[in-house]
């Protein structure tokens, strides 16, 4: 069972059945600046579409030239974003997005003057400053979803001139927030860090729609499609970067204890597909690697359902991988690093096996192991899914859990004796 970072302050912790339902629906102002057209545009449709079909009314502020949908190539806004951040000094990027707050608070304003929410909720960015104004000047009570500890990661991995200023500003963005929701455990506690009281944390990992993501009932069309009928295929998805261990995947093909009817199946892109194709040719196993590129997010569940064993080699180690909710979802055998973010979701030899992070060799011995054993896959694949839908690591239960956030931020952020506002007494 999940341990949430707050359980005083959590209305339904994962590990319960169901979240508890608010008393009235709210008017939920929902501000985040995501242009990209991935995975984090796969959470904010799914926060907002649960919160909706609750009976929320969401009023969305984000960027005008983002892009529409969870599929195709990056939204104008990242195109325009990314060529000035490639052709400028790294400042002069950061600086513009210091600058995006100006419209991002007139746009802010104007929603908040026409709808009168009852609750700003937020998903974290950095620089993005405009949500934390209009929630002290309005005293609107602010729900903000974490993701990533974004100046550590873009220092990291990405680039960033004003370090000190993004570090600053990052915990300053935290502290003033009614309630921080973090994606992990170990993202908690960078939170916690940061100075954000433990009770105004509350963890919520991703989660899934397990309606769409269901266990194959009937042979994949997608293995029919790519002549794997009788194939064991081991799956990867997403965006594929030289950290991921495809690479060792690939190696993995060449084991003798590997059954010959095994098949690497990547469902996705990036920068780690050039380099593993060369390996695969190297090693002589390239007819038994397929990778199809990026696919409408329409057609996902039928590509994940066409996996046996879902294993990925390592994770960031505070991400809540959206991926593996779908795997999850799909009652798929799941090899995992033993780390805290995953321990969030999953248990060794319960509803998947879990390998030591800095023990790859045990990885290798997991998914051969898997690859042995149709009744081991069959059983950990069927626990993963019962555990997701018990657990609540769903859409509809993370929309819950965040309207009663919501909620008992409103009551501490009223003045005592006074009701929350709603749109009626605007």
């Amino acid at each position: 069972m999940l341990k949430p970072s707050t359980p005083k302050a959590d209305p339904a912790p994962p590990g319960s059945r169901q979240a508890p339902h608010t008393a009235r629906p709210l008017t939920i102002l929902y501000h985040h600046r995501t242009a990209a057209a991935d995975g984090q545009r796969v959470h904010i449709d799914a926060i907002i579409e649960s919160l909706r079909a609750a009976g929320h009314k969401v009023v969305v502020a984000a960027p005008r030239l983002s892009a529409a949908k969870a599929e195709g190539p990056p939204g104008p806004l990242n195109r325009l974003l990314g060529t000035l951040r490639r052709r400028a000094p790294g400042w002069v990027g950061e600086i513009l997005e210091l600058a995006y707050n100006l419209p991002a608070a007139w746009r802010l304003w104007r929603l908040w003057r026409r709808h009168r929410p009852d609750i700003l909720y937020e998903r974290y960015n950095l620089f993005l400053l405009a949500g934390t104004w209009l929630a002290r000047r309005k005293r609107l009570p602010l729900l903000m979803e974490i993701n990533a500890p974004l100046a550590d990661e873009r220092a990291a991995h990405g680039g960033l001139s004003l370090r000190g200023l993004a570090r600053r500003l990052e915990q300053q963005t935290w502290r003033r927030a009614s309630h921080c929701l973090p994606v992990s455990t170990p993202l908690a506690e960078r939170v916690r860090a940061a100075g954000v009281a433990e009770q105004r944390i509350t963890t919520i990992p991703n989660g899934t729609d397990a309606d769409l993501f269901h266990p194959a009932s009937h042979p994949s069309p997608v293995r029919r499609a790519l002549g794997l009928q009788d194939a064991l295929v081991i799956g990867l998805a997403g965006y594929i970067r030289p950290w991921h261990g495809l690479d060792r995947l690939i190696r993995l093909l060449t084991d003798p204890a590997m059954p010959d009817h095994a098949h690497l199946l990547v469902v996705g892109d990036g920068p780690a597909i050039p380099a593993a194709r060369q390996l695969a040719e190297k090693l002589g196993v390239s007819p038994r690697l397929t990778v199809t590129g990026v696919q409408p997010r329409s057609a996902m569940p039928d590509y994940v359902r066409a996996f046996d064993i879902a294993a990925q080699p390592t994770v960031l180690p505070y991400a809540s991988p959206l991926k593996l909710m779908e795997y999850m979802a799909a009652g798929l055998a799941i090899v995992e690093p033993d780390q805290a973010n995953i321990r969030d979701v999953l248990r060794h030899e319960s509803t998947a096996l879990l390998f030591p992070p800095d023990h790859m060799k045990s990885f290798d011995l997991a998914v051969l192991r898997l690859a042995a054993d149709a009744n081991l896959r069959r059983s950990l694949g069927m626990a993963a899914r019962a555990h997701l839908l018990t657990a609540g690591f769903t859409w509809r239960d993370n929309g819950a859990r965040i309207a009663r956030l919501a909620e008992q931020a409103m009551r501490v952020q009223a003045p005592q004796g006074t009701p929350p506002r709603n749109e009626s007494q605007a």
